[in-house]
């Protein structure tokens, strides 16, 4: 029973950071890995074996011991044995192998008061000697003049690994913690393949219809009037949908389902991000004009009954999905794991396919992109010993991506958490997960290379032979085993077309909060989400999109967009 606990949990830990950064709180209870995180990159197993000589400063033992102070965000874990979220299996390891005693100079529970007590100790001066920020408690702690600048630190004693990661981003994620050229943070790295939006399609439908895969906004709409009107579950009864949507209209960076991020896309608008318009001007991308061409089209699509007309009445987004009322649906390349496993679960008939579309008019599919990194190792200044901090990052990295070369040790952190339950990640020092931006992609590439008999998988780290051992057993037992279905076929599919499909892909200018954003963004955001979905509901007239603008920037957005112009041309 043991095992297949543990089999399960490194199923779904293959999808945790793709379903959000979550805090930890949902880890992996096998070796707190995030399985989407390993992606088998060339080269990292070589160097992952080098480490042990080439990596002395960034593995080895301070010569004195040391005490790292930090604020700790306390998970809903519960421990076994006396352990305390103190001292524990997983601090008493990392300290026998860094001489870094960790301390808590205090603890939060959740997010929200985890964000406030760190307010609190900028706002009093008072840091612990490390903790992780927010990109505004950055910035504010940068102005401030209260961080330890890490830059040559982090170059002596940053690992190998760590730094592979960080390059995995072109320099985006170093440069978005580096003021002045100066290195103020250790930021986390998110997945590249988190942000777009892709058309989830349900080919069994597609192929019994004798429609084409789609491709355009009109092939788009043509298949969904087919899946309204021309029965395509073959029950004789006119109750399945077309286009699904959400009552949040867009995501913005990272999509769930049912957002409308695509279609906004491919009229090359991007609401919920900072873009610059064609003069060079920094606008919020919410505002720019394209945005009525989208909601124009999706009001049309709505009035005619091609989207479905409850989509914003739902209390769940997937209950039509996993009903299988619906065979079209936007959402991120994960979509196999959640909600498409319950679809195909309910019916087996089930065939479900992305695509990148609609493409624009110049035949690209075009997508916003997330930020690389959104929190920060900070260390507070004048604290003596800030490779403490860098060297922490070091070993849970190392033993996050399953490199550990304890290998015994780190067996028993394996089987402590699939005795307890516990997940190894809410217990390291800082909520901080790293990733190879291009990590899904790979996995995709090497996977197929393997089930083409072209590399032995035998090769590949962990996780990516773990998704090449679940896509083997798909094939030869389809459907039987859906702990199988979801890995496989989120990366055969969703992967697929990330790997495969050309994409134009737009950054944000600007993520944070200016000061006038800190009072009114709340009420900006609301007068958006709200005139969004009206238009496209048909509440509201789609002219209606020019007095949102208007009232937007007389609420405060004139003065946000200097605020936001000032910083991106700052840097």
């Amino acid at each position: 029973m043991k095992a297949k606990l543990l089999l399960t949990a490194m199923a779904m830990s293959l999808v945790l950071s793709a379903c959000g950064d979550n805090g930890g709180n949902s880890g992996n209870a096998g070796n707190g890995g995030n399985g989407s995180q390993a992606s088998g990159n060339d080269g990292q197993a070589a160097n992952a074996g080098n480490e042990a000589t080439g990596d002395d400063l960034a593995y080895g033992k301070s010569a004195e011991p040391v005490t790292l102070s930090i604020g700790f965000k306390i998970p809903d874990d519960k421990l076994k044995n006396g352990d305390t979220n103190e001292n524990n299996i997983v601090s008493r390891y990392f300290e026998s192998l860094t001489n870094v005693k960790v301390v808590h100079a205090w603890e939060a529970k959740g997010d929200d008061a985890f964000k406030q007590k760190v307010n609190l100790a900028i706002a009093s001066n008072d840091l612990p000697d490390a903790m992780v920020v927010d990109r505004n408690q950055l910035r504010k702690l940068i102005d401030n003049d209260m961080l330890e600048d890490l830059t040559d630190t982090y170059e002596k004693y940053g690992s190998q690994l760590v730094k592979d990661l960080y390059a995995s981003t072109n320099g985006m994620a170093l440069a978005d913690a580096t003021s002045d050229d100066k290195l103020y943070g250790l930021p986390n790295v998110a997945i590249e393949a988190d942000a777009p939006s892709l058309l989830w399609v349900r080919q069994d439908w597609l192929d019994k219809l004798k429609l084409s895969p789609p491709k355009t906004m009109d092939d788009l709409e043509k298949i969904a009037k087919a899946f309204v009107e021309q029965d395509p579950d073959g029950n004789g009864k006119a109750d399945t949908v077309g286009l699904e949507g959400d009552k949040s209209v867009v995501y913005g960076q990272k999509p769930n389902p049912n957002g409308f991020d695509a279609i906004f896309g491919a009229f090359h608008a991007f609401p919920k991000n900072w873009i610059k318009d064609a003069s060079g001007n920094v606008v919020y991308g919410s505002i720019a004009p394209e945005n009525k061409e989208a909601l124009a089209k999706l009001a049309d699509w709505y009035k005619n009954g091609l989207i479905d007309k409850q989509f914003a009445l739902y209390k769940e987004t997937q209950e039509p999905i996993v009903a299988n009322k619906t065979g079209l649906f936007f959402g991120p390349w994960w979509m196999p794991y959640w909600p498409l496993a319950d679809s195909v679960t309910n019916d087996t008939k089930a065939e479900w396919k992305a695509y990148a579309a609609p493409l624009d008019a110049d035949g690209k599919f075009t997508t916003h992109m997330a930020p690389v990194t959104d929190r920060y190792v900070v260390v507070r200044k004048g604290y003596e010993h800030p490779e403490a901090a860098i060297k922490m990052l070091n070993v849970f990295t190392r033993y996050e991506r399953r490199q550990d070369p304890n290998t015994e040790e780190a067996k028993k952190l394996d089987d402590y958490a699939a005795e307890t339950g516990v997940h190894i990640r809410n217990f390291y020092p800082f909520d901080l997960l790293l990733d190879y931006s291009d990590a899904v992609v790979k996995r995709y590439n090497d996977v197929q290379k393997a089930v083409k008999g072209e590399v032995d998988p035998s090769t590949f780290d962990p996780d990516t032979k773990l998704v090449y051992d679940f896509t083997m057993a798909e094939k030869e037992n389809p459907k039987k085993n859906m702990d199988a279905w979801k890995p496989a076929k989120a990366y055969e599919i969703g992967g697929a077309v990330l790997a495969t499909q050309p994409m134009e892909k737009v950054y944000s200018v600007f993520y944070g909060m200016t000061r006038t954003m800190e009072t009114k963004w709340a009420t900006l955001e609301k007068l958006e989400s709200e005139t969004f979905l009206k238009i496209i509901v048909g509440d509201l007239p789609v002219s209606a999109f020019d007095d949102f603008v208007a009232q937007w920037k007389k609420l405060g957005g004139d003065q946000i967009t200097k605020e936001v112009t000032d910083i991106v041309n700052d840097k």
